[in-house]
């Protein structure tokens, strides 16, 4: 979670924030603005705001420090969980752990929508009701069709657009919703 995401849920403003730490107003704004990276801030400074906001210095510095996948890692990472996990312990604990919710908000949209896509396909595989949590997100879909990078190479290869084409015919209809186009997900290696 953000700074801007605390300050968000604690209904609180950059200013009041500034006073209650007692840390410049500018360097407060700067943070929450992208201008000063928070972990490059000195520990008083961290320390000051994470007092404030009633949250360890970890918790605060923790969105610093993560990185984003390639999107076909994040899809692969996707697939083997189900695979290790089952049908049904995957449900729970996507569920439980709010990703889909939480890559969202980070507006890591095409790992949202997948992540979703996922859920609402193991869902109907298995006959679970669809979570209403996710409402929201479902009627959203992303600009550009994405495709696996294999048929993008096969695509390019064969200097023809219709093994995309067909790749998008042949998609799982849960992920072509969201313009993700994906075949097999059951097989990973």
């Amino acid at each position: 979670m953000t700074i801007q995401d605390v300050l968000k849920q604690k209904n609180m403003t950059i200013y009041r924030l500034a006073r209650i730490s007692e840390v410049p107003y500018t360097t407060v704004s700067d943070i929450c603005n992208g201008k000063t990276r928070l972990e490059k801030c000195s520990a008083e400074t961290v320390y000051r705001l994470a007092h404030a906001l009633d949250m360890s210095m970890e918790d605060l510095l923790a969105p610093c420090f993560i990185t984003r996948s390639s999107f076909e890692n994040f899809k692969s990472t996707v697939c083997h969980r189900v695979r290790e996990l089952g049908d049904i312990e995957f449900i729970a604990h996507t569920l439980e752990n709010q990703e889909i919710r939480i890559y969202f908000e980070r507006q890591w949209y095409p790992e949202s929508l997948y992540l979703l896509a996922m859920l609402d396909y193991i869902s109907r595989e298995n006959d679970v009701p669809l979570c209403g949590e996710y409402d929201d997100i479902r009627q959203c879909r992303l600009e550009k069709p994405v495709y696996p990078s294999g048929i993008r190479a096969i695509a390019a290869a064969a200097k023809n657009d219709e093994v995309l084409k067909r790749a998008e015919m042949d998609a799982i209809p849960e992920f072509r919703r969201f313009n993700i186009i994906e075949n097999e997900v059951r097989d990973v290696i």
